[in-house]
């Protein structure tokens, strides 16, 4: 964590509660999505060397968020979020609850309720989390189970994707020329499938292979094994008809998760914020959107989205 952004948890034994606030170096539209879309939740609520995978998640008041924590071994723990309430960009709430694969609440574990809110600091963002138990001997049986340790951890993880993913979009294009390109996702052979593309091709690297040590480092962030320091964290290759195929190494040693369905998406760069708005809002109608298009600290007017035939595509307009 950048020793610069604030962390401060507190437990409050009178109240039955925990409070955390958490300073993030990116603007609240991408945390909350980072809170809120299960693709991403996915890659940072576990601490290592567990992993969260969702099996639904209805983000409304009255929906839910089905999903477990997996770890080592293959010891899965299922999670239930009811949400109470939910305000676009300015908090949510919901009571959380240990339960099976159905579902079904194990009523013998403490239930939780939620308070998330997030706060806009100038282009970094301030999120205060309360946690409220029933009784206190709830409070002190997560507290015994790790909650701080494995909070904290997760929030590294937050952390980790902030500053590896959001400097990979701020690299990919110094202006706005008109471009569309593929981009890939690979679990850590992205450098193989590459030159296999290049042999076929016949043509070479824009720029070469930026790779995860070239990236930024938070000195106070475990150091990186050297397996993944190696790994691409961007790379471009011109096909043919000026079409440019891009793509990036996504290792489980940092929580993600390559599939089929997430590994690849149509990349659209036009040339004007007008045709940006156009393009995303109607190619995304009848879809899911992941991203909403906004303006983003790094220069780019963006967002995601997955269309109505479960297609995935990135809108980037990059200002002169």
């Amino acid at each position: 964590m950048n020793a610069a952004l604030q962390f401060d948890f507190q437990v409050d034994k009178t109240n039955n509660s925990i409070r955390v606030d958490r300073g993030f170096d990116a603007p609240i539209d991408l945390v909350w999505a980072a809170w809120t879309e299960p693709d991403i939740l996915d890659q940072w609520w576990a601490p290592k060397p567990w992993k969260c995978v969702t099996k639904s998640m209805d983000l409304r008041p009255g929906g839910r968020w089905h999903y477990y924590m997996e770890g080592p071994e293959g010891e899965r723990h299922w999670c239930l979020v009811d949400y109470d309430r939910v305000e676009q960009e300015v908090m949510f709430s919901g009571l959380d609850a240990f339960c099976d694969d159905k579902g079904i609440l194990n009523e013998t574990k403490p239930r939780c309720l939620w308070n998330v809110a997030f706060e806009s600091v100038g282009q970094q963002t301030m999120v205060h989390v309360s946690a409220q138990y029933d009784t206190l001997e709830d409070l002190e049986i997560i507290i015994e189970m790790g909650f701080k340790e494995g909070f904290t951890m997760g929030l590294q993880n937050l952390d980790e994707y902030i500053s590896k993913q959001f400097y990979l979009r701020k690299s990919k294009k110094p202006d706005n020329t008109t471009r569309v390109s593929t981009y890939l996702n690979f679990p850590g052979n992205t450098e193989e499938a590459f030159n296999f593309y290049r042999s076929v091709f016949q043509t070479e690297f824009v720029n070469g292979i930026q790779r995860f040590d070239g990236a930024p480092q938070d000195p106070n962030q475990p150091p990186m094994s050297e397996s993944l320091k190696r790994m691409v964290l961007h790379i471009e290759l011109p096909l043919i008809g000026n079409h440019i195929l891009m793509g990036t190494d996504a290792p489980k040693e940092m929580g993600f998760t390559v599939e089929k369905g997430n590994n690849m998406h149509i990349n659209l760069e036009p040339d004007s914020r007008e045709e940006a708005d156009r393009i995303f809002q109607e190619l995304s109608k009848g879809g899911t959107i992941t991203m909403p298009i906004a303006d983003m600290f790094w220069g780019a007017y963006f967002g995601s989205f997955t269309d109505q035939y479960g297609i995935n595509w990135m809108v980037n307009y990059q200002p002169k």
